[in-house]
């Protein structure tokens, strides 16, 4: 592994046994591509949660339109995309705790606290990004789930890829659990509202799950007058829109993490750490290696990811069938396709096809952290009651012109920005507030 570049911002090392912050000519260029890549990526998904009402993320049903064209739209991104990027994303987080200690320890520095104190600040941020600006933040799962995989950092990649393996079917599991006990109450529900129709009281304990199953109805299979409902509060006021989300989000954090975060981002965190140990992540294999492995991850994974399309459409997108046994191919499927999005990368770097492009990329991953927090400021904008109010209006295709406009947008401005500035300037402040100095921000 080349020692002139770093990857993932993190914690490297100045002089002997002191941290800093990293240096634009110790960056590892492959790295910077991925995440560049994967935060685009992610867009391609987010922007559904942004554009309709969050059930429709999964669900062409609920809205989003069901011609051709829509669907369509909607079996490409589940089948590349749909959690694809957010494996590479997790896979790079563990990446760069790899690359952070392993310089540290080179210079004899002990990087724990300060590595401690960037993630605590990076949980705060993500909890204002979630509360004020958009609820859909990944960054408060990440700093937290990225505070346990620190631990594993000296373990070796087998051990590594066996906590990994370990750790992913939980969040399975987990899922058949919690589709089994809505599926139950449901059923018991359904008896309830006989009851009810037939005139017969209910007791304390029947009210109390028919107010719960209101409430989760809502988010799993909403009715019309609830996606109304979503529509007004998304179209509304700032300050109305902020009491509905703030609530909203902590359960989604909570949820998050314990039923996703613990097991599938941290055993993806934790093959990341591996990848980057063997050379895998750092473009340090032959271009023969990585053609091997994009055709092999593709050829596992994307028959996976299309038949979990296939499966769900065939299910009518059910709900409580997705939750369950609808979510498994490509649960697992996106892991593999992810290591192929990967080793498509890594061939490219290699081969040197496209190398403007990809140098774009870098750009945008030099940002990353810019970048995402700038498709929620400005799709927030664009389609929230404050801004555009185009909330729940632009079909699900059409979604798309806004990712590739963003997406131009940010792989034109990250380079000029950076030819003027050292960092970012979302990344300016949390390395300023990780190591409380005012960092350099201007280039000489």
């Amino acid at each position: 592994m080349s020692e002139q570049q770093s990857g993932q911002p993190g914690t490297p090392v100045g002089s002997a046994g002191t941290a800093a912050p990293v240096a634009a000519a110790e960056r590892i260029a492959s790295l910077d591509v991925l995440r560049g890549i994967a935060i685009l990526g992610i867009l391609v998904m987010n922007i559904y949660a942004f554009a309709m009402p969050f059930p429709a993320y999964s669900n062409p049903l609920l809205m989003g339109g069901m011609e051709p064209i829509n669907l369509g739209t909607w079996f490409v991104t589940h089948i590349l995309f749909d959690q694809k990027f957010l494996s590479i994303f997790a896979m790079l987080f563990g990446a760069g705790i790899i690359l952070m200690s392993s310089r540290a320890a080179s210079k004899g520095a002990r990087p724990g606290r300060i590595f401690y104190r960037r993630q605590f600040w990076l949980v705060l941020l993500g909890a204002l990004h979630a509360y004020f600006i958009w609820f859909g933040d990944i960054l408060f799962m990440y700093a937290l789930v990225g505070m346990l995989a620190y631990l594993f950092r000296n373990r070796t990649p087998a051990t590594l890829i066996i906590v990994a393996c370990c750790l992913l079917p939980v969040a399975v599991i987990l899922g058949y659990g919690l589709s089994a006990q809505m599926q139950a109450a449901k059923a018991e529900v359904a008896e309830i509202e006989t009851l009810l129709q037939a005139g017969e009281a209910i007791s304390e304990a029947q009210q109390q799950a028919l107010d719960d199953w209101q409430e989760q109805r809502a988010f799993m299979a909403p009715t019309a007058e609830d996606i109304q409902a979503d529509l007004d509060i998304h179209l509304g006021s700032y300050a109305g829109l902020t009491a509905w989300r703030i609530p909203n989000a902590m359960q989604f954090q909570v949820f998050g993490l314990l039923i996703f975060g613990v097991w599938r981002v941290l055993g993806l965190m934790l093959i990341g750490m591996a990848l980057m140990k063997i050379g895998i992540l750092g473009a340090a294999r032959s271009a023969g290696f990585y053609r091997t492995m994009m055709v092999a991850c593709y050829g596992i994974g994307l028959p996976l990811t299309a038949y979990s399309a296939l499966d769900l459409h065939a299910h009518g997108f059910d709900p409580l069938y997705a939750m369950g046994a609808g979510s498994s191919a490509n649960y697992f499927g996106s892991v593999v396709v992810a290591l192929g999005h990967v080793a498509l990368v890594m061939l490219l770097i290699k081969t040197g096809f496209v190398q403007g492009m990809l140098r774009r990329f870098a750009a945008v991953g030099r940002m990353a952290l810019s970048n995402y927090l700038m498709h929620s400021i400005v799709l927030t904008s664009v389609f929230y009651g404050y801004g555009l109010g185009l909330y729940g209006s632009i079909p699900r295709f059409w979604q798309m012109g806004f990712v590739a406009v963003l997406i131009g947008l940010q792989m034109l401005l990250s380079p000029w920005w950076l030819a003027r500035y050292q960092f970012g300037p979302a990344e300016w402040l949390w390395r300023s507030l990780t190591y409380w100095a005012r960092q350099p921000m201007r280039r000489c």
